[in-house]
């Protein structure tokens, strides 16, 4: 178990490396063509309420995603995450200039003042963020587990998928029991279907 943990701390590294190597011209293109793709996939198109993230460090940015859907008029949720315990809460947001706060941590968050909380049986597609991938839906994320604890209480027919950079699909994500797996990851370079 402590040697997974400590892979999984060597890829993030590894990773975070690779990814900070790539130019920033070249950075945003490449997430240009992943947005791009994302808007074309059909179940994105199709979904009516969309769960969707909010970037940090290396993770496919967000806010063009989030802006686009709205414009699409699809319904936006983002989740909540409580730091005292594993917990997540998904609440919609309508306008992301002021529904999208920073909490406490300085963190980029909805705000559960003015948004409402959407119950998960709702979503038709989940984006899930992440540092790497592989072809099988193995995912490693930040390493807090918040996803590994909302991806199972998604319903079976929400899609779950990735959008990552080709640099982050790597041979084999080392996975544990608690860990999951994502359906569909979309790249700069191919769509990847576990299913």
């Amino acid at each position: 178990m402590e040697d997974i943990k400590e892979k999984k701390q060597e890829i993030r590294e590894q990773m975070a490396s690779r990814l900070d190597a790539i130019p920033r011209e070249t950075l945003v293109g490449k997430n240009h063509v992943v947005v791009e793709k994302l808007f074309d996939f059909a179940n994105f198109l199709e979904a009516k309420i969309v769960l969707l993230y909010l970037n940090k460090d290396w993770e496919i940015e967000s806010k063009s995603i989030i802006d686009r859907a709205l414009e699409m008029r699809k319904i936006v949720v983002l989740p909540f995450i409580s730091r005292d315990k594993p917990k997540v809460a998904l609440y919609k947001i309508d306008q992301p200039d002021k529904d999208i706060i920073l909490d406490p941590d300085g963190i980029s968050a909805p705000d559960t003042g003015r948004c409402k909380k959407v119950p998960i049986d709702c979503i038709d597609i989940a984006i899930v963020p992440g540092l790497a991938f592989d072809e099988k839906g193995g995912r490693i994320g930040s390493g807090e587990g918040y996803y590994d604890h909302l991806i199972p209480r998604l319903p079976i027919t929400t899609r779950k998928v990735a959008v990552a950079l080709e640099e982050q699909v790597i041979s084999m994500v080392p996975m544990e029991s608690h860990d999951k797996y994502v359906d569909i990851i979309i790249t700069d370079n191919r769509v990847i279907y576990k299913i």
